[in-house]
C-alpha cells in the first residue's frame, strides 16, 4: 500500500472478510458493495437534526452513491439514476420510488461532499495546481462565476476556476479550493495553507516560485519546489556555489506588499530570503531542449541532490495526467448543474469518484506489488463497468471475491507501457462541422444560408478546411 493511503489499509486487506449486501443486480449496487468501504460509516450517516435529519428514500448514503455512480457514467440523466433505485427497491420489496427525479435532486442538494483523507509519512510530496471548468450558462453561474471579459454576452460560459492538491505518489486529490476566473492561483492557493503540514513537500509550477511562498512555508515546515518564473534572471556568478548550476542566492524582500497577505502578515517576513536555485536542460525527443530553472527551500546539496530535484520536477507530469483523468476521463470539464451550489457540489462528485478510482488502483498495486504509475486510470473505469454485471450475477461470496481478484489481475497485467520523451502535440485530428461559430447572442444571431462556405467569425485555421 502506498503511504498516501494509510487510512484505506485495514479497509483493502480486509475487502474480502467483509459480508456482501443483498443487492447485486444493477451496476449500482455493484459499486455500492465494492466502493462504500472506502467512505466512512459515521461521515454518511444521518445527522440528529439538520437537513439530513429525517427518514427519506434517497438518505444521504444512498444519495452520494449514486451521485457518484452518476459522475462515473457519461451523460447519465437523473431520471436514469432514479430508474436504478426504483429497480432496487424493487427487488428488496421495499416502497415503491416516485416517478419524477425531483426527490433524488433535493436530495442531491442536502448532501455534502466528503473530504479525503491525508496522507503523512515520508515526507509526502504534494502537487498543486489551477484549473477550470465551464458550467451552465444560467444567470446564477453568471453572477458567482462570470465568463471571461472578452466574450460577449450569451456567446461564453461561466467557468469556475480551482485550486487543487494532489498527492503525487498516489493521485488522490486531497483538497480543493475554487472562485472565480478573476481569482489567481496564489489567492486560491492562500486558503490551503493550513491543509498542508510539517514535513510535506509542495510541487508546484511558475506561480508559485515567487517570494511569499517560499518565505512563509518554510517557516511551518513545509518545503517548496517550483520552477523559477521565466522573467526572472539568474547570474550564477553571483551565488554561492554547490555545484554547476547549483547554487544559493539571497533574495530581498519586495517593496510592493504581495496581494495574497494582509498588511500585518506581509510586515512580519522576513527582510530577505536564502533560496536554491537549480538549472538543468529538459531534452524531449523530437522538441528544441529547454533549461529549466528550479526555485526550492531544500538548501543541503547532499541530503537533496540536484538530479533528484531535477527528476521529482519532472514527475510532475503525473499532476497533469491526473488533471486529464478528470477532465476528459471522467468529464468534469463540463459541468451541467444550473446553480452554483449544485455546481460546485457536482465538482465535489467528481473529485471523490476520482478518488474511489485511484483506491481500485491502490487496490490492484498493493496486491500485485505492481507500480501504481503503469496502471490505466481509464482501463480501470472500463474494468470496474464491465465486471459489474459478472459480479452482479455472482451468488456467492467465494465467485465475487475470484471475479475481484481478476478483475484485479487485468488491471495489473493491462500496463501503460513505458514511453520516455513522448512527444504528444496538443492537436485535434477530427475535423470539426463547417458551422459558423455564435458570436453574438443565439436570439440576435442571423444564420447565412450558405453556412457550409461560411469562414467568417470562425479561427483561421479552420477556414481552409471548409
Amino acid at each position: 500500500m502506498p503511504p498516501c493511503f494509510p487510512a484505506f489499509r485495514s479497509r483493502l486487506a480486509a475487502r474480502g472478510r467483509r459480508t456482501a449486501q443483498t443487492v447485486r443486480q444493477t451496476t449500482l449496487a455493484q459499486l455500492q458493495q465494492h466502493l462504500r468501504d472506502f467512505l466512512p460509516a459515521p461521515l454518511l450517516s444521518a445527522e440528529e437534526e439538520g437537513p439530513n435529519s429525517r427518514e427519506h428514500v434517497f438518505s444521504l448514503r444512498l444519495t452520494c452513491e449514486c451521485f457518484l455512480w452518476q459522475m462515473l457514467q457519461p451523460k447519465t440523466s437523473c431520471r436514469e439514476v432514479v430508474r436504478q433505485v426504483q429497480a432496487l427497491c424493487r427487488q428488496q420489496g421495499l416502497n415503491p420510488v416516485e416517478e419524477g427525479d425531483s426527490a433524488y435532486v433535493q436530495a442531491r442538494h442536502r448532501a455534502g461532499g466528503p473530504q479525503p483523507d491525508r496522507p503523512g509519512r515520508h515526507r509526502p510530496v504534494i502537487a498543486v495546481d489551477g484549473s477550470s471548468a465551464q458550467l451552465a450558462d444560467t444567470p446564477e453561474n453568471q453572477q458567482r462565476h462570470p465568463q471571461p471579459s472578452t466574450q460577449k454576452a450569451g456567446c461564453g460560459f461561466p467557468v469556475l476556476k480551482l485550486a487543487v492538491r494532489f498527492c503525487l505518489n498516489s493521485g488522490a486529490v486531497l483538497h480543493a479550493v475554487w472562485g472565480s476566473l478573476h481569482n489567481h492561483d496564489l489567492r486560491l492557493f492562500r486558503q490551503l495553507w493550513d491543509q498542508l503540514k510539517a514535513g510535506d513537500i509542495l510541487l508546484g509550477d511558475r506561480a508559485y516560485g515567487e517570494y511569499t511562498t517560499l518565505a512563509v512555508l518554510p517557516a511551518r515546515g513545509v518545503d517548496v519546489v517550483a520552477r523559477l518564473h521565466q522573467k526572472r534572471k539568474v547570474d550564477f556568478r553571483q551565488a554561492r556555489r554547490l555545484a554547476k548550476n547549483d547554487g544559493l542566492f539571497v533574495r530581498p524582500k519586495g517593496y510592493q506588499p504581495s496581494p495574497i497577505l494582509l498588511a500585518d502578515e506581509w510586515a512580519l517576513l522576513p527582510g530577505q530570503i536564502t533560496v536554491r536555485l537549480v538549472r538543468f536542460t529538459a531534452t524531449i525527443r523530437g522538441c528544441r531542449a529547454r533549461r529549466v530553472t528550479l526555485a526550492t527551500t531544500l538548501l543541503d546539496p547532499v541530503a537533496c541532490p540536484a538530479h533528484e530535484l531535477a527528476a521529482l520536477y519532472a514527475r510532475r507530469w503525473r499532476l497533469e495526467l491526473c488533471r486529464r483523468n478528470l477532465k476528459t476521463t471522467l468529464g468534469r470539464e463540463q459541468l451541467r448543474c444550473k446553480s452554483p451550489a449544485m455546481a460546485e457540489k457536482e465538482l465535489l462528485a467528481y473529485l471523490v469518484a476520482h478518488n474511489l478510482i485511484r483506491c481500485v488502483l491502490a487496490e490492484a498495486a498493493s496486491q500485485y506489488a505492481a507500480d501504481m504509475e503503469r496502471i490505466s486510470f481509464k482501463g480501470t473505469v472500463d474494468t470496474l463497468r464491465q465486471y459489474s454485471a459478472a459480479l452482479a450475477q455472482a451468488r456467492h461470496r467465494k465467485m465475487r471475491r475470484q471475479l475481484w481478484d481478476d478483475l484485479l489481475l487485468n488491471l495489473v497485467r493491462d500496463w501503460v507501457p513505458l514511453r520516455p520523451n513522448r512527444q504528444e502535440p496538443r492537436a485535434v485530428k477530427r475535423r470539426p462541422k463547417p458551422f459558423p461559430l455564435l458570436n453574438q447572442p443565439r436570439r440576435k444571431f442571423v444564420e447565412i444560408s450558405h453556412r457550409s462556405r461560411y469562414g467568417k467569425g470562425r479561427p483561421r485555421k479552420y477556414r481552409g478546411l471548409i
